[in-house]
């Protein structure tokens, strides 16, 4: 097999990848991987040295591509399915890379400071850096909210890379942070993401791992139940 995927079935940047490959019905090959088993990680050290996930490697064309952007666009260049989740249009494709962005760093990167805050030894954690992750959470919905405005998805009514990336730090960030209770449009575009097949299939992966989510207890029960999304 020509594409290996290395992933752990509980990281959001790692859904962001399946959910694109999944869209597509690409041909790869998943290795899970434990960084805390010192094997493991030096294995995808040797891949890329920086040793975060996800990683693909391409054995065809002798290439390693990180970063999950970069990823998607990758094989969509190399590897094209019936989904394009970058558009032809240049514009459009510009739309979808900054929601794609957006989604990453404004959602993303504040909801893994609250998660991994709880992970800290007992008194190491960082309440002002929470608290400052909370305001950035509210708002960055405040923003989607206005964006999703008569739009079925991230940036209209195409899905692209924009919505890979907003679904799983929505999942998670609607756990430890929820949204507004005026957040209509924020909420309704949440439940069209849970009802992609691409979305369910990331999720029904991920499920025996979520005992070991720092917010494991916050967790909805129709997330815990086998078949609740379908």
């Amino acid at each position: 097999m020509t594409l290996t995927l290395y992933i752990h079935p509980l990281a959001s940047f790692c859904h962001k990848v399946l959910i694109a490959f999944y869209e597509n019905g690409t041909d790869f090959r998943p290795v899970t991987v434990d960084l805390g088993d010192p094997g493991q990680a030096a294995a995808l050290m040797e891949r890329w040295p920086v040793g975060k996930i996800p990683v693909l490697h391409d054995a065809a064309r002798g290439r390693v591509v990180p970063e999950t952007s970069i990823i998607i666009e990758y094989v969509q260049r190399h590897y094209p399915g019936p989904v394009p989740l970058l558009p032809v249009d240049e514009d459009q494709r510009l739309d979808a890379r900054l929601w794609d962005r957006f989604f990453d760093l404004h959602v993303g990167v504040p909801m893994q400071k609250i998660v991994t805050d709880r992970l800290r030894p007992e008194g190491g954690n960082d309440a002002i850096g929470v608290a400052d992750a909370r305001r950035a959470l509210d708002t960055a919905y405040a923003v989607i909210e206005t964006q999703l405005e008569g739009r079925t998805w991230a940036t209209g009514e195409a899905f692209t890379i924009a919505d890979c990336a907003a679904a799983p730090v929505l999942f998670f960030a609607s756990i430890v942070h929820p949204f507004g209770s005026d957040q209509n449009n924020l909420a309704a575009y949440f439940e069209r993401l849970l009802a992609r097949p691409s979305v369910q299939r990331v999720l029904a992966e991920a499920r025996p791992y979520f005992a070991l989510f720092p917010y494991r207890e916050a967790m909805p029960q129709r997330f815990l139940a086998e078949e609740a999304l379908a």
